[in-house]
């Protein structure tokens, strides 16, 4: 059973809400902000289980009760998940069914009442006013989390009634050490997770877990390698294979842009040391040795373009023609 000592690297925020817990000084409203799949949830059910446990151990949630139990399951009558009707919004009418019509029904079985909002940068300006009314005088027992990957898209009333916890970046040093010793991650794919999650705990875990992760790197090393010596109609197969796969492109983008910054490293150091893909080494040094350092840099410079149209959704096949081609001559 899972509790604040599996948090990883977020000492701060963990140790506000154990303190809230032990001293039983728990606000009414708690806004947890951080990255996509940094954890906030998992943060969010922590603390929600610990306030609600029959037979806490100092702030540790105990894991056995009925209380806890229920918690784990997501079915716990006092702990509440927000859900929204329409996708890519938070509506008025979210709020005033799901909190406001609810939160003067006392709680059924625990001291509190918990609601749990994620996506919390959705709730448009009207859901937001509506939350207000119980933000402004919440009952005793009410306590409301929300979660947001965007803390400006809330209103300053709205902040200011609300202790804003920001989850901070981890170190890598110790995604990696969590990722060997709790996922059993071999060194060499540990440190492919932790470039990649840039400090994101949560998004290290989701690509050491990822089948499909390991096949999308392969695919890109492989088109890496081989592009020189590949047609155009080959590449254009090898774009068609990349949207196919239910992969972030971002991510995608990421992998090539390590790779080039792991030749641009190794043309100016010779030190295979720091590398990520150091296992691919000698393609590495094959390809730092016929690029120019500004041909390196051009490549680099054209993924971070790429990235920029891809999000600002220019078509897909052209955006990707466009950098392999500039990669290829390059």
């Amino acid at each position: 059973m899972s509790g604040f000592c599996d948090i990883v690297g977020q000492e701060q925020l963990r140790e506000h809400l154990e303190n809230a817990v032990r001293m039983n000084k728990v606000s009414h409203a708690y806004i947890i902000n951080g990255e996509r799949n940094s954890g906030k949830e998992f943060i969010a059910k922590t603390f929600a289980m610990a306030l609600q446990c029959e037979d806490r151990q100092e702030t540790e949630p105990c894991g056995e009760c009925a209380s806890c139990k229920q918690a784990a399951g997501k079915n716990h009558p006092d702990i509440i998940f927000i859900t929204h009707e329409k996708p890519g919004t938070v509506g008025v009418d979210d709020i005033r069914r799901q909190i406001n019509g609810d939160v003067a029904i006392k709680p059924y079985k625990g001291p509190k009442k918990i609601y749990i909002m994620g996506e919390g940068e959705k709730m448009t300006v009207q859901a937001q006013n509506a939350l207000l009314k119980t933000l402004e005088e919440p009952p005793e027992y009410a306590v409301i989390l929300i979660l947001t990957t965007n803390v400006n898209s809330l209103l300053p009333t709205i902040l200011s009634r609300c202790v804003v916890l920001n989850m901070k970046p981890v170190k890598d040093a110790q995604i990696k050490k969590y990722l060997m010793e709790h996922m059993e991650i071999p060194d060499y794919k540990a440190d492919i997770c932790v470039a990649f999650a840039r400090g994101n705990v949560g998004k290290a875990r989701l690509l050491a877990k990822s089948e499909e992760f390991d096949k999308v790197k392969e695919e890109a090393v492989t088109l890496l390698k081989y592009i020189n010596e590949m047609e155009l109609n080959e590449i254009v197969t090898a774009i068609k294979k990349i949207n196919e796969y239910k992969f972030d492109v971002n991510d995608y983008m990421d992998i090539l842009s390590i790779w080039y910054r792991d030749v641009l490293l190794f043309k100016a150091t010779h030190d295979a040391n720091h590398l990520i893909f150091r296992e691919e080494l000698p393609h590495i040094r094959k390809v730092a040795d016929r690029s120019t350092y500004e041909g390196i840099e051009k490549i680099i410079d054209s993924l971070e373009k790429s990235k920029q149209r891809l999000n600002a959704n220019v078509n897909f096949d052209l955006t990707m023609e466009l950098l392999l081609m500039t990669i290829k001559e390059n």
